[in-house]
């Protein structure tokens, strides 16, 4: 069972918390059987986003598409294992329910990013300085 951060638990940042609160020994196992079911396509994919996460951190963007039932969701389940296994920090969203609804720990974009629903051209993420949602995102490792 993780142990909570206690720095976290003192400033109370409620959106830390969920995120670091997965059982980290559950996910190593649920990793490995993931990662060994990866076709090659798929684990070179995976380990370029790794890599950029990974201890380097240099970052970067990248595009994964397919058509259904071309493996996207089963690589995003390793991806995500992979980055909170090792106690990091990785937000799942997505555009609609459904979709986010197949991701763990998935959530509907506008509303981690405070998206407004009616977009037009001056909208803007409604996410300020120094709130618990800014530090969600600047402690976070990857969004997918």
């Amino acid at each position: 069972m993780p142990q909570p951060d206690m720095d976290l638990i003192q400033n109370g940042n409620r959106l830390i918390q969920e995120e670091m609160s997965y059982d980290v020994s559950s996910l190593k196992r649920e990793h490995e059987i993931l990662i060994s079911g990866l076709n090659n396509e798929q684990r070179v994919i995976y380990n370029s986003i790794l890599e950029a996460v990974g201890a380097t951190e240099r970052g970067g963007m990248f595009f994964v598409y397919g058509h259904g039932g071309t493996g996207k969701t089963y690589l995003y389940r390793t991806i995500l294992s992979g980055i909170r296994s090792k106690g990091k920090i990785a937000l799942a969203v997505a555009s609609s329910g459904i979709a986010a609804f197949l991701l763990p720990g998935g959530r509907i974009a506008h509303s981690r990013f405070h998206i407004p629903i009616n977009v037009n051209d001056d909208s803007t993420c409604d996410i300020k300085q120094r709130t618990q949602a800014a530090e969600l995102l600047s402690k976070t490792s990857i969004i997918l």
